[in-house]
């Protein structure tokens, strides 16, 4: 069996599992196996084909084999160096060292009662779960099984990766901090490049390499190129993490933005921050959240691009021309159903969240990675466009195997129980100006209906969350499960017809590398 035909391995807890790392190449030794824990990519030396600009047509990367068996497998990460692109500064525009001031916020956000009761945590403290009756956890052994079932009967679909899929552009950035509206560009996969009308730069899980597995591994190389290097944005002041996955969190990327934006600060969900620690990021940059958890941020001087030491002050406490010359931001952990692992033996030792950033009168809800499924059948669009507070008969869902061509929205499935997690969040921390929504790594539905959102689920966490608009993402990058790669915006455009909403200027796909500007309720600014 080629490993190329299974290309469920980022998402499915198998021995190939780009949160699994696999075990029976080479002979471990303790060393090495401590290595691994800490690292996540091992990218060889070798060279990338830019996209053209015209063509947008993206090309598959050429590289060396590392002649070592071992080495290819256990050294640490290097990387080639890249040329800078001018469309978006080059190296010496991030320069302004402005370092973020983390504080607990004078005033807590509003959350559910049962927040304080920590269901999503371990009795013994080693860990978390998914407190909802949604969540279905899978045994490796049942899902290799089905999977090993579906290769026999020659069910499983091989997506054809053959260029053109998405199109690639270059990115242009803002030099300065001066940003009018709220932007988002997206750079592929999970990550976007967010500049928030304040001047704040925030980065979320970002992934610039080829692999997302902690091993090269053909199956599961991009398809689609980075826009640009981390060396060519010109600010980063947030790292924002929604868990711990080799295709959301990755070893040799966060080492260069540690080196290119060392005043850069971190937030990741509960357990991880040893994890930064151990990889070499001080710890006073990391910052790591429970759900519902919230902490203010003060980057001083930053709207005139100073550099200057930042005060540690309650957010209450800011004198106006204190708040008319600082960035500051609200950052807030949030719950999503999902799991964490980077090894076979650390299942959910770590937490994993969605989060909020607020900053300059522009919010932003990043719902990272989530498993969903929605129990509306046909909401209307004034549903959608005003939510209804979590009691209401909206939800998500674990879906058992149905018969090809079932509608698994349909009402005999309309038992099954909801999670209220994303209808909680629209209630307490909505609305959003933007959502930054999975859309991609669904199929099969059986099996990833508890792990991922297909197209018509995110719609719903489009309306669950109160985003006015959003942008999807989680696709268009690497293969991770059997549909179609160009298969997601389709849906999305066919669910979004199905609710009454509009095809396009509600909830969007970009090109990667593409920007997009949003209108912000809190200033009023956008396009």
């Amino acid at each position: 069996m080629r490993l190329q035909h299974l290309p469920f391995s980022a998402a499915i807890p198998l021995p190939l599992s780009s949160s699994m790392p696999p075990f029976s190449a080479p002979r471990l030794t303790f060393t090495a196996f401590r290595r691994l824990l800490r690292t996540s990519t091992a990218p060889t030396r070798g060279s990338r084909t830019r996209t053209s600009s015209s063509t947008r047509e993206q090309q598959h990367y050429s590289s060396k084999r590392q002649p070592v068996f071992w080495k290819r497998y256990w050294q640490a990460p290097k990387f080639s160096t890249t040329a800078k692109m001018s469309s978006v500064g080059g190296m010496g525009v991030g320069s302004a060292a402005l370092y973020a001031v983390v504080s607990n916020p004078a005033q807590m956000g509003a959350r559910p009662d049962e927040a304080e009761e920590k269901k999503h945590h371990l009795k013994n403290g080693k860990g978390f779960i998914n407190p909802w009756d949604s969540f279905k956890d899978f045994s490796p052994l049942s899902i290799g099984l089905q999977l090993i079932a579906r290769k026999l009967r020659g069910d499983v679909h091989v997506p054809d990766t053959t260029p053109p899929t998405v199109p690639v552009r270059k990115p242009s950035l803002h030099a300065t901090r001066s940003t009018p509206a709220l932007r988002a560009t997206w750079l592929g996969h999970a990550c976007y490049y967010v500049e928030f009308p304040s001047g704040l730069r925030v980065l979320f899980d970002p992934v610039f390499e080829d692999c997302c597995s902690p091993i090269n591994l053909k199956m599961l190389k991009r398809y689609t190129p980075p826009p640009c290097e981390i060396e060519d944005l010109p600010f980063v002041d947030l790292v924002v993490i929604s868990h711990n996955h080799y295709d959301h969190l990755s070893y040799p990327t966060i080492l260069r933005i540690k080196n290119k934006f060392p005043q850069a600060h971190f937030f990741a969900p509960l357990g991880n921050r040893k994890w930064f620690v151990d990889s070499g990021v001080p710890a006073e940059r990391v910052t790591e959240l429970d759900w519902w958890d919230q902490r203010d941020v003060k980057l001083d001087g930053g709207k005139a691009g100073q550099e200057k030491a930042v005060g540690v002050e309650q957010p209450g406490e800011l004198t106006q021309r204190e708040v008319e010359k600082a960035i500051t931001a609200t950052v807030g952990a949030l719950p999503c159903q999902h799991v964490s692992a980077r090894t076979p033996f650390d299942k959910c030792r770590t937490l994993w969240a969605s989060w909020s950033v607020e900053s300059g009168g522009a919010k932003v809800y990043f719902a990272g990675y989530v498993y969903s499924l929605s129990l509306s059948l046909h909401p209307s669009p004034s549903f959608l466009a005003n939510p209804p507070p979590p009691s209401s008969d909206t939800g998500y869902r674990s879906v058992p195997a149905v018969p090809a061509g079932t509608d698994d929205y349909g009402p005999a499935y309309a038992h099954l129980p909801h999670c209220p997690a994303f209808a909680q969040i629209g209630t307490h921390r909505g609305p959003f100006d933007l959502g930054l929504i999975p859309i991609g790594a669904y199929e099969p539905r059986f099996v990833m209906s508890p792990m991922h959102a297909n197209p018509t689920d995110s719609v719903h966490i489009f309306a669950d969350t109160r985003c006015r608009r959003a942008l999807g993402m989680h696709w268009g990058t690497w293969v991770l499960t059997e549909e179609d790669v160009m298969e997601p915006p389709r849906k999305l455009k066919d669910a979004l017809r199905e609710k009454g909403l509009g095809e396009t200027g509600v909830f969007d796909v970009c090109d990667i590398g593409e920007s997009r500007e949003f209108e912000c309720a809190g200033n009023g600014k956008g396009a």
